[in-house]
């Protein structure tokens, strides 16, 4: 099949990343536009805390150049948070990236599930049903439980077109293990960074506080470029935003691809 690989971060508002990516003296509302003239994508982690808009989303795209594109994170209440209005907040949010989508600058929609999410009767329906109520979209599913990491799994994505979210992650028991697998169209691989020691006990900072290395990037180039051969566009997006090792990381791994 063949493909692009976009390399970009998770999230680009953070003020901690001036000097490392931004000037002093750019006002916070220029941090997209500067951003995009870096990297060819972002993945939007806003959205996982608040339910965006149409508008707001316009407003991004306007700030960006056409061909750079968006990745979003599904909202907190069909993920972490669910309840009994959530295709509310399904249709809520279809409609709201209904325009990006249609400008074709929506690269995913990524439903990330949290560890407690098991494999069990009542999560494979709701995962499904869910998929459908979001079937409109690029849907990239990730998996914190390695319990979803079976052979059935891989067919269900791949029947209905949604790619499963590869992750660069910790040793540690219960995480999903390490995996070539493409389905659907898409591929996404997000780097979370090696920091076992605050991976259970740590907040969203500490967590994914890891440096990677540049050896450590360049093992996953055969990777990357089996993932490209398979897939139509490979998104590779680095997480570990603290301090702003995620644009050292994605400025590394994009100088290995281009070499």
């Amino acid at each position: 099949m063949g493909g692009r690989i976009l390399v970009g971060t998770c999230g680009y508002s953070y003020e901690e990343w001036r000097g490392e990516l931004y000037p002093e003296g750019l006002p916070k509302a220029e941090f997209l536009r500067y951003y995009s003239l870096c990297f060819p994508f972002v993945e939007l982690d806003y959205s996982w805390y608040s339910m965006p808009t149409a508008a707001s989303l316009a407003r991004m795209a306007e700030r960006a150049p056409s061909g750079f594109r968006f990745a979003l994170k599904a909202h907190r209440s069909l993920t972490h948070e669910r309840g009994s209005s959530w295709r509310e907040s399904a249709a809520e949010l279809g409609r709201a990236l209904e325009g990006l989508a249609a400008s074709g600058r929506l690269a995913a929609l990524l439903v990330q599930l949290p560890y407690s999410f098991k494999y069990g009767p009542e999560e494979r329906r709701y995962l499904g049903a869910l998929c459908d109520e979001l079937a409109a979209f690029p849907l990239a599913v990730e998996f914190r439980n390695d319990e979803w990491g079976g052979p059935r799994v891989l067919e269900e994505l791949e029947r209905r077109g949604a790619a499963l979210v590869l992750v660069d992650r910790p040793e540690l028991p219960g995480l999903p293990r390490e995996s070539a697998a493409v389905t659907g169209r898409l591929s996404y691989l997000r780097f979370h960074g090696r920091n076992a020691e605050a991976w259970w006990g740590g907040d969203s900072s500490s967590r994914y506080d890891y440096l990677y290395s540049e050896a450590e990037l360049a093992a996953k180039l055969p990777l990357l470029r089996e993932l490209e051969s398979k897939a139509e566009l490979v998104l590779v997006a680095f997480n570990n935003h603290a301090r702003g090792r995620a644009v050292a990381n994605a400025r590394t791994l994009s100088g290995l691809l281009e070499r």
